[in-house]
């Protein structure tokens, strides 16, 4: 089978390597479309996966062989990977290591992922995909389950005032995901044209051009002075952390979804006489992926203004989209399909 291996700095190959056969309670998967995750892009740019690594987890596919033991699943069933329901202390080590570092511990091991065309998965690694959902929007089910669970970690109600930082896909996903949860205005800043078009057909009441405006200001303006209720960075970069802080309300809430890898520029006098508060988020749980499915398919949350066909990519093509989403870009999302 065809499979994107990591080499180490910076470089992918498209290799064939054997085809994994399921051992006891595994499941053998035909991935059929795998998205690009901005996690993969920033360990491609900082070189952190060992070479030899397969990436990527966020696609969807079908069953095509069960291994000894399975019950929960058959041939042809579609699934999506993501967090599963693991059984106690197996999964992902931020789900049950109670010093789970990212950065050291994040790419430990070499289990072969999504930007392959076959995927073992151990049996409660996989999810369902629900009629009248199809494969393709089920592929994002998982950033999705991010979004999903940022907005379950926050303090919104039902009526709040949000801010969004950062319109890529998280940025977008949050964005619907919290006016689905309740919020009655949400604001987004975004500096690409790309962007803010999606971001305005989801639903944004109005996004602000941090590169044109202060974006501090017109979000306080556009809050009654106020300032939101609740403030989403999506971007982890550069100073949007402190604009964050800066933002929100008198003891309103920041959630930090970004997964930022370097050191950070903040003025804690600035705001702290404010009492706000930090909630920092990261990667989802099952519950947060069966909400993010249900959105999913019953409209509440859509993908169409990510995905145009030029966001699809063949596997051929990944070291060139790697390489072009570690730039600036206005690019909303890209998928490799099978």
């Amino acid at each position: 089978m065809k499979a994107a291996v990591y080499k180490g700095k910076q470089q992918l190959a498209v290799e064939e390597i054997p085809t994994p056969d399921p051992g006891p309670g595994q499941v053998l998967v035909k991935v059929l479309y795998s998205a690009i995750c901005g996690t993969d892009v920033h360990a491609f740019l900082y070189d952190i996966p060992p070479p030899g690594t397969v990436m990527g987890h966020e696609f969807s596919g079908n069953v095509v062989k069960v291994g000894r033991g399975v019950s929960a699943w058959h041939e042809g069933d579609r699934v999506v990977s993501g967090i599963g329901d693991p059984p106690p202390g197996l999964g992902p080590g931020f789900t049950h290591d109670a010093r789970f570092n990212y950065r050291l511990m994040g790419f430990a091991g070499g289990k072969l992922r999504g930007y392959a065309e076959y995927v073992v998965m151990e049996e409660w690694e996989a999810t369902k995909i629900p009629e009248g959902l199809d494969d393709r929007t089920a592929a994002l089910s998982e950033p999705c389950s991010v979004a999903v669970r940022a907005v379950r970690l926050s303090d919104l109600r039902l009526g709040d005032s949000v801010a969004v930082l950062g319109a890529g896909p998280i940025g977008m996903l949050t964005l619907q995901t919290a006016k689905a949860a309740g919020a009655d205005m949400v604001y987004v800043s975004e500096p690409t044209r790309a962007r803010t078009r999606a971001a305005l057909l989801l639903g944004a009441d109005a996004v602000v051009d941090p590169t044109t405006e202060n974006v501090v200001n017109r979000m306080e303006s556009l809050n009654g002075g106020k300032g939101p209720d609740v403030v989403f960075d999506c971007a982890g970069v550069g100073s949007t952390l402190d604009q964050a802080f800066n933002m929100v309300r008198k003891q309103g809430q920041v959630v930090l979804v970004a997964v930022p890898w370097e050191p950070i520029p903040v003025l804690p006098v600035d705001w702290m006489a404010r009492e706000v508060k930090l909630q920092t988020t990261f990667g989802s749980r099952i519950e947060d992926q069966r909400i993010s499915l249900d959105l999913l398919r019953s409209g509440k949350v859509s993908i169409e203004p990510m995905l145009s066909e030029a966001e699809f990519i063949s596997l051929e093509d990944i070291q060139q989209a790697f390489e072009a989403l570690v730039k600036p870009s206005s690019q909303l999302q890209m998928v490799v399909r099978f």
